[in-house]
């Protein structure tokens, strides 16, 4: 079998890039280890930055996100019992859109259903190879049957655990790692949000943060110890340690009832240097994990797929070289900026275990700063709602 490209991993980064590259008549394959429910059933954030949106319209798969997501002017943060209001909209004139990840993978998969193009799940034992030079090719096994397809280019859209950026030789790659040493337990509810935008608290007891899927569904998260288990958190002792971390006027709006997924979800700052190998290149948690405190994830996998896109496109067109070679530079340095953000926000309202007293009071001055400044909240809303491509 060939293709032009063959897209290792059907998560929001490889079907988006499949539908660009679809729409600009470049043929593409997509493999994926996991089946197409266990893709589903993924459960993720969906903080969504213009930009994003953007590429989502151009897909061609934004009608739904419009109707059914929830457009946030602004986000609140939550210190020693007061709120405070950062507003995207008189600050920087943006927004961000709350639609979850799992909806956005599901547009994905029904557009690229509808239009017939190859996706591949349960796809065993994939390899690459011949990435460094001008032959590439995927081998993997589906149904006990042995498969390899020739390609132009490889995508590895596959995820910090995926097999494209194990591909590489060790001395190729440098790779940036910081492991926090705290995680976030989430618990999914179907009851009403508490509050018509995110709210983020800084508390001496840990952070939290209330957030949304929709109007009727919300999504809550308490910073916890690494090591903790969440066969150990009851509903009634979450709710419990969450209450403890409001605000009185968050306690009496908070809705809870039995949760329908909980999880814990480590905090973990990844990059890896460079993005592009000959012909294979890296995108979305292939080459990057951000904390979630920044809503970055799905958003930098947008627009790694953008400067991706456009230059395979660019390739095919005109054999045109130029945004291939620019790759992995144009992609790093949104990436670290988005990384700083991240480290930034998750500084600013986590507590840390080995924090001295200087650290704590640097902590306060920092927020009082971010209260009192217009220029340090309209530098805070300017990277939330998204810095351009």
């Amino acid at each position: 079998m060939r293709t032009q490209v063959v897209i290792v991993g059907a998560g929001p980064a490889g079907l988006l890039l499949g539908a660009l590259l679809a729409r600009e008549g470049v043929d593409n394959v997509i493999l994926e280890q996991r089946s197409a429910e266990y893709v589903l059933g993924r459960i993720r954030a969906g903080v969504l930055e213009q930009g994003a949106v953007a590429k989502l319209d151009q897909a061609g798969v934004g009608a739904r996100l419009h109707r059914e997501g929830l457009v946030h002017h602004g986000i609140e943060i939550s210190h020693r019992g007061t709120r405070h209001r950062i507003d995207f909209q008189s600050l920087v004139g943006g927004s961000v859109v709350v639609y979850g990840q799992t909806e956005v993978t599901r547009d994905l998969m029904d557009a690229r259903a509808k239009s017939g193009a190859t996706t591949v799940y349960e796809a065993e034992d994939v390899s690459l190879h011949g990435f460094d030079g001008e032959r590439p090719a995927v081998r993997y096994r589906h149904g006990g049957v042995a498969h390899e397809i020739a390609c132009d280019f490889i995508a590895g859209c596959d995820g910090y655990h995926g097999v494209s950026r194990q591909s590489v030789p060790r001395a190729a790659l440098t790779v940036h790692e910081r492991v926090d040493p705290f995680g976030w337990l989430g618990v999914l509810v179907d009851r009403p949000p508490l509050s018509p935008e995110l709210v983020y608290v800084s508390h001496e007891r840990g952070f939290a943060l209330c957030s949304m899927r929709s109007l009727t569904r919300s999504r809550y998260y308490i910073q916890c110890p690494a090591d903790e288990r969440v066969e150990d958190w009851s509903d009634e002792r979450f709710w419990t340690e969450l209450r403890r971390r409001l605000d009185e006027p968050a306690n009496a709006a908070l809705s809870t009832g039995p949760s329908i997924e909980k999880s814990i979800a480590p905090l973990r700052s990844f990059v890896a240097e460079p993005l592009r190998f000959g012909r294979l290149f890296l995108a979305g948690d292939a080459a990057h994990i951000v904390p979630p405190t920044g809503a970055k994830g799905l958003n930098l996998a947008a627009s790694d797929v953008h400067y991706l896109a456009g230059a395979l496109v660019d390739w095919y067109r005109r054999r045109d070289d130029d945004g291939l070679d620019d790759y992995s530079r144009r992609c790093l340095r949104r990436i670290w900026l988005a990384e700083r953000f991240s480290w930034w926000m998750t500084s600013l309202l986590h507590r840390f275990p080995d924090t001295d007293s200087f650290g704590a009071r640097m902590q306060e001055a920092d927020l009082e700063l971010l209260y009192s400044s217009r220029a340090s909240q309209q530098s805070l809303a300017e990277n939330y709602v998204g810095l351009p491509y």
